[in-house]
């Protein structure tokens, strides 16, 4: 009979602690243990967490032992933003962007999103759910235990109502848990281009209500920036949102600084997300809203911009996560890894301000920060064996996946 897990003879144990994110220097303040061990139930929950002799009770007949073999071990990888859920891809941009032209040139053309909303259109909920399957493989494979996932690629009610029952089809068939966020608003869809007004209508009276009728997300999400959806046309929308019981996030600030970040902390959004070139005013907002900054450093590098001020966020008491920004065109990467060895060498941040950002920093822009994010009593039990001894070394290295062993809600998904 199941009776739960013991991780045992775990080298360094490195988690941050908390129900809630992590500001300021709190932000690099993580708990250390030698010579640990970590022991759930049959649930999936954790019970304890040690050093040195086991507990009898937690080494009983019945309960799987799992030996580190002296190895880092750290609770899974968060994975706050990603846009999980589309059709086809989009290669073809490479050679414009080696050209020179901009991100919003391509959208303006019909390129970018708009490409990738056609591409979605023509897929069935089951293609797309296929798709995404191997992609969650994937990052499973790389550490990621939760996920959150954006609509946005329908931009029509059915179409963007395909997207979300696709992530719905996708909980419980495989092993990495799944936020839904709806994000109806991340362009305008070319039939609307000479009828903005109609186009918000649709949104907020009728596939903000069909979202919350069917209990198929739990966050509304906007792209506020130029070309896109202004800051009042955002509000308008977020607002709508919260009627319905759909908490708020916000692209704000990827590319001009209209005032997203302000707009963040104003309403009360749970997160921010992108933040590039956020002014100190934003900055200001966001510490006094409570907002996450979920800053996407390898959309940085694939567009060649420049990197979100994450040390200054932290220094201004704004609680900082990590993410991928997963897509298929301004970053069609899936490692939370990769995205950790940028944030420690382009904004500067310690390991230990990076762990907490893609762990418990990152649970709480998804609101779970009080059973996910860190390795404690009562918390799920969602770890990574790493293939290192010590957290220095995930950052030091690059280009390679150092995940030994993966285990989520007290069960092995993956051994390397």
């Amino acid at each position: 009979m199941n009776r739960g897990i013991c991780v045992f003879n775990i080298g360094m144990l490195a988690t941050p602690e908390g129900k809630g994110a992590r500001r300021g220097a709190a932000q690099g303040e993580i708990r250390i243990r030698r010579d640990a061990w970590v022991a759930a139930d049959a649930d999936g929950v954790i019970r304890a967490v040690g050093t040195g002799e086991i507990p009898e009770e937690y080494s009983a007949e019945g309960i799987t032992r799992i030996d580190a073999g002296g190895r880092l071990v750290t609770p899974g990888l968060i994975d706050a933003h990603t846009h999980l859920i589309f059709g086809g891809w989009r290669e073809h941009e490479l050679a414009l962007k080696l050209k020179g032209v901009a991100y919003l040139d391509i959208l303006a053309q019909g390129g970018g999103i708009l490409s990738t909303v056609r591409n979605t259109r023509a897929a069935t909920e089951e293609e797309l759910t296929e798709k995404a399957a191997l992609a969650l493989d994937r990052m499973l494979q790389m550490g990621t235990t939760t996920c959150e996932a954006k609509s946005g690629y329908g931009l029509a009610k059915e179409e963007e109502l395909k997207q979300l029952r696709a992530i719905q089809a996708l909980q419980g068939r495989q092993s990495v848990e799944l936020v839904p966020t709806f994000l109806g608003a991340h362009a305008l869809p070319e039939e609307y281009k000479e009828d903005r007004e109609a186009y918000l209508c649709l949104l907020t009276e009728e596939m903000i209500p069909a979202v919350a009728e069917e209990h198929l997300a739990e966050f509304c999400d906007v792209f506020c920036e130029t070309g896109v959806f202004t800051v009042e046309e955002s509000r308008t929308i977020l607002e709508a949102g919260q009627k319905y019981g759909l908490k708020s996030k916000i692209h704000a600030d990827e590319i001009d600084p209209l005032g997203g970040s302000q707009l963040a902390g104003e309403i009360g959004a749970v997160s921010a997300e992108h933040l590039i070139c956020s002014p100190d005013e934003g900055i200001e907002s966001m510490a006094k809203g409570g907002t996450v900054a979920v800053c996407l450093p390898a959309t940085s590098f694939y567009l060649d911009k420049s990197f979100a001020r994450a040390r200054d966020m932290i220094s201004a008491g704004v609680p900082v996560a990590v993410a991928t920004d997963f897509n298929p065109g301004s970053c069609p990467c899936l490692s939370l890894q990769l995205a950790m060895n940028l944030a420690c060498f382009k904004y500067r941040l310690t390991p230990e301000e990076v762990l907490t950002a893609v762990t418990l920093n990152a649970a709480a822009a998804i609101c779970r920060a009080d059973t996910l994010g860190s390795l404690e009593a009562g918390k799920q039990a969602d770890l990574v064996i790493w293939d290192a001894e010590n957290l220095d070394f995930l950052y030091y290295r690059f280009g390679d996946n150092l995940v030994k062993t993966v285990i989520k809600k007290g069960k092995v998904c993956v051994e390397r």
